[in-house]
């Protein structure tokens, strides 16, 4: 019989070390002479990105030993970061920033120390002509965070001078030789588009000296998006592009010709954050497999069909798809399931695990299953949201009383939540803490016309939406009233903390590595990002006012509630400038920041995530007043 204790007390198998225990995982998926490798981020080894492969009979090992780490930071949010060139192993390192190979066991750097720490990066590592890597280059050329230079780039495998391959463009992602090394093909775009607004795929001829000759664009322009593109012969493309609203598998010819492989509403590709990530691969005879707004899905070019594959596994990451002989590869979790490399057979969906589930994973009966649902804005908008209720057999809530509520706000904002199992989710649902993860007007999945939803209306639309949806489980008896709060890092902490002191609708808000300042974030933050606000709230100078108005910053003073601030001091995209001002405003609310070295955009470091959690447990009982007492209590200053 369950034991009746208020939401909140409930005490739980699930502890903050198993949430960051599971805050890693494998990234980065490719075969290699038959054989899977992929990178993966470990917390217990302080963040660092291991390389790994599977061995013949279902071990697998590191390529690589500590401290190597395999990560780079182009764009900061890092690309495709490994590769192999025969029996050369080519890699990025974390801490320098320089490509490096491994070959007969030993390490050696291909790239030049740059002048600056970490002043040279390279990313989307690619096979190139033989003999060569080429990459995406990105140079510092000033003091400012937007002082950055970028180029293609071919890296020579046996340490010679890299040569550029091209420029003229802001960005750069996806190299890629034709089957028969005539002709090479990329994609570009300059500010202020970001890549999921417009995206431009060029083809250049390649001359026997390996240079390229005069470019021409195949695809793409200002109103259209190609987020992957895969030689298929050599003179046909296949790229996702999204000319009708919807990333489609489409066929492009050098003569001009284009041909969507399967017309279908519905979204098959993805935001570039990250350079090299993957959506499709062919399976052979016409068929491919993609990912349908992240669900697995065969598309099959003789009909025009996209059919999903009945799966347990309902979300496969973009780190890369790859056709087996025993079926097909990729990373992939479920609501109760952590992602993990696996191997899927679509005929029957059986699932081979590469990597197992975690020895720790909490019993399944403590793991909440989300209700996928649909609510209404004003207007008759609609807004998706995964509804987490409190899940645990031991406890049940006394009569009459409703649970606390926490919104959880993606981060983006041009990004989404999936319902896949996630621990820090788990972590306050197991306690008697609902969760309701909302996908706003301006996530992904659903269109290009429901992204830019967003469009001039950030601060705005995300802000209603989020509202709308914790108002509605209010009006139906899911959620108390009196004790919601909302929660988010990045541009979800954002929104979050332009929630609470925009609207009366939360007692408390969390908000982590946040954007809270627009017009201070324009010369604070990264090059990649630092013009994403012309879309998002309008060009600056000209909508001074708006920048000014939509800031949380402006709002200090209009604090609803309690907040709690995390922040990394090394976050180069939301850097804790921001935080620090917002906090140093705050007068006569009850609040704490928590700052965390060694910490960048997000947190990586098991340490980092075990102290976040429980501090937040320990806020959120303080403000809705439940007692704590299994976490350290959390001193709030006012």
């Amino acid at each position: 019989m369950a034991t009746i204790s208020p939401s909140g007390t409930w005490t739980s198998p699930i502890s903050a070390a198993d949430a960051a225990a599971a805050g890693g995982g494998a990234q980065w998926l490719a075969a290699v002479g038959g054989t899977l490798w992929w990178a993966e981020a470990r917390p217990r080894e302080g963040g660092r990105v291991a390389l790994v492969r599977e061995l013949p009979g279902g071990d697998t090992e590191d390529v690589l030993p500590s401290p190597w780490n395999v990560r780079n930071r182009v764009h900061e949010y890092g690309g495709r970061p490994w590769l192999t060139v025969g029996d050369v192993v080519v890699f990025t390192h974390w801490a320098d920033q320089r490509v490096y190979a491994l070959k007969g066991g030993e390490v050696s750097a291909l790239t030049p120390e740059p002048a600056t720490p970490q002043g040279v990066r390279y990313g989307d590592l690619r096979p190139g002509l033989d003999g060569e890597v080429w990459a995406v280059r990105e140079r510092s050329t000033g003091p400012q965070r937007t002082d950055i230079s970028r180029e293609l780039v071919a890296i020579p495998l046996d340490g010679g001078a890299e040569r550029v391959l091209v420029g003229g463009h802001r960005f750069f992602t996806a190299p890629q030789l034709s089957p028969d090394g005539a002709h090479a093909a990329w994609l570009a775009w300059d500010h202020p588009a970001m890549p999921w607004d417009g995206t431009e795929l060029f083809v250049a001829p390649v001359a026997g000296d390996g240079s390229f000759g005069e470019a021409r664009v195949l695809a793409g322009g200002p109103d259209i998006a190609v987020c992957q593109l895969e030689w298929e012969t050599p003179d046909q493309v296949l790229v996702l592009a999204d000319p009708d609203g919807w990333w489609n598998l489409h066929r492009v010819g050098l003569d001009g010709a284009v041909t969507n492989l399967a017309p279908v509403q519905r979204e098959l590709g993805g935001p570039l954050w990250k350079l090299g990530s993957g959506w499709f691969t062919p399976l052979g005879a016409g068929r491919y497999a993609v990912l349908d707004a992240g669900r697995l899905a065969v598309l099959d070019e003789n009909d025009g069909s996209v059919t999903p594959v009945d799966t347990e596994l309902t979300v496969w990451g973009p780190g890369g798809l790859v056709a087996t002989p025993d079926g097909i590869a990729g990373i992939a979790g479920g609501s109760r399931r952590e992602s993990a490399v696996v191997v899927l057979d679509p005929a029957d969906g059986s699932v081979r695990e590469v990597t197992p589930q975690p020895a720790e994973l909490p019993p399944p009966e403590y793991l909440p299953v989300p209700h996928e649902r649909v609510f209404t804005a004003a207007g008759g908008a609609e807004v998706p949201a995964y509804v987490y209720p409190p899940a645990n057999p031991d406890f049940a809530a006394p009569e009459g009383e409703l649970p606390p509520y926490l919104v959880h706000v993606h981060g983006g904002p041009t990004g989404r939540s999936t319902g896949s199992l996630d621990l820090d989710i788990a972590y306050f649902t197991s306690r008697g803490i609902g969760v309701v993860a909302v996908n706003y007007g301006g996530s992904t999945g659903y269109g290009r016309a429901f992204r830019e939803r967003l469009r001039e209306q950030w601060g705005v639309v995300d802000v209603r939406d989020c509202a709308t949806v914790a108002e509605a489980l209010v009006a139906e008896g899911t959620a108390d009233g009196a004790r919601l709060a909302i929660r988010g890092g990045s541009a979800g902490g954002f929104t979050a903390a332009g929630s609470i002191t925009t609207t009366r609708t939360y007692a408390a808000a969390t908000v982590m590595f946040p954007l809270l300042d627009f017009t201070g974030w324009v010369g604070e933050t990264h090059d990649f990002e630092s013009q994403y606000l012309v879309s998002l709230v309008g060009p600056y100078p000209a909508e001074a006012e708006r920048y000014r108005e939509r800031s949380p910053m402006t709002h200090v003073g209009s604090l609803a509630g309690p907040v709690l601030f995390l922040q990394g001091l090394e976050d180069e995209i939301c850097p804790p400038e921001q935080a620090d001002r917002f906090v140093a405003a705050i007068s006569g609310v009850p609040h704490a920041y928590l700052r965390f070295e060694g910490e960048q955009h997000g947190f990586r470091k098991a340490s980092t995530i075990v102290t976040a959690l429980e501090a937040e447990l320990s806020f959120y009982g303080q403000v809705f007043g439940f007692a704590t007492p299994d976490v350290p209590r959390l001193e709030l200053t006012r």
